[in-house]
């Protein structure tokens, strides 16, 4: 019976001096963007109706389906830029209003959609960049035409669930690259 009872004892000041486990809370990985630096898209692609300053992160995927569309994908992101581009034949209107829908349809899931416009009348450039705030799919949009002959549109994503919280470093960044593409952007 002695036997029992110290190693009942022995059992018991084990298991109450073992380490009970603590849950911890969900994390995300740190993403620091890379460095970069600018080429004129124009030295990358000539054929091209228009020019602008191109992340040397990002890479250029022309894509077949129209003339001229691109996508710009950061792998180090893994993220793209969808870029698209018209011919204005008397249809600016439908064109602006498409960009438009692209972005309002967002609206539901974006906290605040701040509107910022461009004009650069030496380079007969004017758009509109739409910052989409909030768990949206897209975290950055714009569009840039000369209202005559070119549109051009395009579009930020990344290639995961949005959540704004942690993928705030990559939208700072691409947001950049964004901004110093309209701030760049030139009609051939």
């Amino acid at each position: 019976m002695r036997k029992i009872v110290i190693l009942s004892i022995v059992g018991m000041v084990v298991i109450a001096c073992s380490k009970g486990s603590t849950p911890k809370p969900y994390g995300y990985y740190r993403i620091t963007p890379p460095d970069t630096a600018y080429v004129p898209f124009s030295s990358v692609n000539a054929t091209y109706p228009y020019t602008f300053a191109l992340s040397v992160n990002a890479q250029v995927q022309p894509r077949a389906d129209e003339p001229y569309w691109i996508n710009l994908y950061y792998p180090a992101l893994d993220a793209t830029i969808h870029c698209s581009y018209k011919p204005v034949r008397d249809n600016l209107r439908e064109l602006t209003n498409d960009a438009l829908d692209f972005v309002y349809r967002n609206a539901s899931f974006a906290s605040a959609i701040p509107e910022r416009e461009y004009a650069h009348p030496e380079a007969h450039v004017y758009g509109v960049l739409f910052d989409l705030e909030g768990n949206t799919a897209s975290s950055c949009q714009f569009f840039v035409t000369d209202s005559i002959h070119h549109f051009f549109r395009a579009s930020v994503y990344c290639n995961c669930p949005p959540n704004a919280d942690s993928l705030a470093p990559v939208y700072n960044y691409l947001r950049t690259d964004v901004l110093r593409m309209v701030e760049s952007f030139e009609w051939k």
